[in-house]
């Protein structure tokens, strides 16, 4: 007698029953229907997507201090991870330059602010103020000193993850001086402790959705989608075509595609759109990382940097948008100002990280060295910049995934041949570890 085939409505609970995509996703168009049908009740939702946030948060720093200590402790090579750094920090700034630029040339081509003829004096700048809560941006200087940690519970307190680094290379070169001692295996609990949270964390995610998808569209409604259409067309395109780069990248660099493992990370991907955040997303997308062949000492520095660092979809943006304002109030912009833009901007887009209403002070910054573009023109984006955060969201975490990957495979840190089978669906064994060579020899790029 053969088996009997579940009824459509048993297969669909076990799916949402056991699928986080599935459950995510139902809770994104949940989000969206109430934001629609009741924004008043909607914006009541806010703590949701909040409270998920701050959980997350709590242990971003901690489980990047094990990872990378245990990382620079196990592969035994301080120097390979100063190469790992230095690599890094040169494809940061070779792909946040890149979008930049993608951003400047799709800006000129098709206009998005011409023939608005805004007045900047009609412009509410307070809300801007508002936004920003007074704040500014760090200079190169502050943003170095900064980085450094005045007190070891300060780091972890602050959450600050440049300064955890820090540290963490010190506990990491520490251990491989004193030859390990009895401290790693410590550090490796403490690991998997953390990894474990993060499950039980992660069980939260589809109500952080639906609480911040819901606020959203309570608070903005879709007329903005209408209002700024060309904008917002022309930002979501640029994004695309960067993405596509990254995509060739990836290959040229590692023969891995981008479209599977865009696949293997589609649960972390939806959380990340749904609350508009990255780092909801970071320690589940690190644990990915490194089940997919990528080394822990790699994972543990390149991802947590190029939060910092690295802000692809946020160049993008910030380029994007302050030719857009240019052409909303009427200033045209030479060559050599548009360069100047690209400068500044690859300045002020370093230190942007974690500060409240930073792509605006960026923004502000910009139209200030440029003396062209009144600062009170920044108003115009503040009804569009919250649907932006997708776009910026998915460009900076699948860049920074990439230049894991990338780098990785540049230090010989990555087995290719376990990510190819992650990245196919097939899986590893149970507790099967990412080799680590005793000598490591760098891949030729």
């Amino acid at each position: 007698m053969p088996p009997s085939v579940p009824s459509l409505p048993r297969r669909v609970a076990r799916i949402l029953r056991t699928s986080l995509f599935a459950q995510v996703a139902c809770a994104l168009v949940l989000g969206i229907v109430v934001g629609k049908l009741w924004p008043g009740v909607a914006t009541d939702l806010q703590p949701l997507g909040d409270g998920f946030t701050r959980l997350i948060k709590t242990i971003i720093s901690p489980l990047v201090f094990c990872v990378v200590v245990v990382g620079i402790a196990k592969a035994g090579d301080l120097k390979a991870f100063g190469r790992i750094g230095l690599k890094a920090l040169i494809w940061f700034e070779v792909a946040s330059t890149l979008a930049l630029v993608i951003g400047l040339l799709a800006a000129n081509v098709v206009q998005p602010g011409a023939g608005m003829n805004v007045d900047p004096a009609t412009l509410d700048t307070a809300a801007v103020d508002a936004k920003t809560g007074g704040g500014s941006l760090p200079s190169t200087t502050e943003f170095v000193v900064n980085a450094l940690p005045t007190s070891f519970i300060g780091a972890f307190a602050e959450n600050s993850l440049l300064q955890v680094l820090i540290l963490a290379c010190l506990v990491g070169a520490a251990l491989l001086h004193l030859g390990h001692t009895r401290v790693l295996p410590a550090i490796e609990q403490a690991q998997e402790v953390i990894f474990a949270i993060v499950g039980f964390v992660m069980r939260l995610a589809p109500i952080a959705v639906f609480g911040a998808m819901a606020v959203l569209i309570g608070n903005y409604g879709l007329g903005v989608i209408e209002t700024y259409a060309k904008l917002i067309i022309l930002c979501y395109t640029a994004a695309a075509f960067f993405i596509a780069l990254l995509a060739v990248a990836l290959r040229l660099v590692t023969g891995l595609s981008l479209w599977k493992f865009l696949r293997y990370i589609r649960e972390e991907m939806l959380l990340a759109l749904g609350t508009a955040s990255t780092e909801a997303v970071m320690p589940r997308v690190m644990q990915k990382l490194r089940r997919a062949g990528a080394r822990d000492d790699a994972v543990g520095l390149v991802l947590p940097t190029g939060y910092s660092f690295n802000l692809d979809g946020a160049s993008l943006y910030l380029s994007i948008g302050t030719l857009f304002i240019a052409q909303a109030v009427g200033v045209d912009l030479t060559p050599g100002q548009q360069i100047t833009v690209v400068l500044v901007l690859m300045l002020t887009s370093k230190g942007m990280a974690g500060i409240p209403g930073s792509a605006f002070l960026a923004l502000s910054a910009t139209a200030s060295s440029l003396g062209a573009i009144p600062a009170g023109a920044v108003a115009l984006l503040l009804g569009v910049d919250r649907i932006m955060d997708s776009m910026r969201v998915v460009t900076n975490l699948l860049g920074n995934c990439v230049a894991v990957f990338a780098v990785s495979r540049w230090e010989g840190a990555l087995d290719l041949d376990r990510a190819k089978r992650v990245l196919s669906g097939e899986g590893v064994a149970e507790g099967e570890e990412t080799p680590v060579p005793e000598e490591t020899a760098p891949v030729a790029p």
